[in-house]
């Protein structure tokens, strides 16, 4: 039996500019597949101000890791993430998955980095 769940929460997603720096800030999403299938993963992104985006779908092939750049277009289905803007992020799997979210921030001198656990039911 695969580790993890099928459906995941990330509720405080907000992609940094890049800035000038030699890092770059960036958001990413880390999904691990322990399954013996491709996990099909339907991506929606919520906000606050606007109508929830759909469409996004990520595949994960069997006993695999990968990183999904929400700067990124192709890894986002073409869809522009907007900059310094407070969104949320749903994950539906076909099968468990494990997800962790990262943002790097250096909008300031001191630049942050963290990651943390989505919730997972």
């Amino acid at each position: 039996m695969a580790i993890g769940k099928r459906q995941w929460i990330i509720p405080d997603c907000e992609l940094p500019e890049p800035g000038e720096g030699v890092l770059k800030g960036h958001e990413s999403v880390i999904v691990v597949n322990d399954s013996e299938v491709t996990a099909v993963v339907r991506v929606t992104l919520f906000f606050s101000d606007k109508e929830c985006h759909k469409g996004i779908v990520w595949e994960i092939a069997p006993q695999k890791v990968r990183c999904f750049r929400n700067n990124n277009l192709k890894d986002m289905c073409g869809f522009a993430v907007p900059f310094n803007t407070q969104y949320a992020m749903k994950l539906e799997s076909n099968t468990e998955i494990v997800v962790q979210y990262g943002r790097l921030d250096n909008r300031q001198t001191n630049l942050a980095y963290y990651t943390t656990m989505a919730y997972g039911m």
